[in-house]
């Protein structure tokens, strides 16, 4: 699986982004695509994650209510909505994939995109 991480920008705190991540390879049902992101000096931590179905979808308790994680089927593509931005949203965001069923973890994921820079200015 190949992944590519796109829509990143400067926004400024209340603004929204949409970021898209291209998947492409062999995927099923039983694939997780899941968005991170790696703040300077942080660790690498989970934002949201969508079933390659689409039956489920999680989100982390920060973006909960402000984020909305989606596929097109069409395009193959996953996007990761984001409204109501804040100064602590800046990161570097990251698009994963892995089968099974962990999906916080960034540990568990085996394919990753390049990262896409999302800065929100307060």
């Amino acid at each position: 699986v190949q992944l590519q991480a796109s829509g990143g920008g400067l926004v400024q705190a209340g603004g929204s982004l949409r970021l898209s991540c291209e998947v492409s390879g062999y995927t099923e049902s039983s694939y997780i695509i899941g968005w991170f992101r790696q703040a300077p000096g942080k660790e690498r931590e989970f934002v949201a994650a969508i079933r390659w179905s689409g039956r489920s979808r999680y989100y982390a308790d920060s973006v909960k209510g402000r984020f909305t994680i989606s596929r097109d089927n069409v395009e193959n593509t996953v996007h990761l909505q984001m409204n109501s931005l804040k100064a602590e949203d800046t990161a570097v965001y990251y698009c994963g994939a892995r089968q099974g069923s962990e999906y916080r973890d960034p540990r568990y994921f085996h394919s990753w995109g390049r990262g896409t820079l999302v800065t929100v200015s307060s």
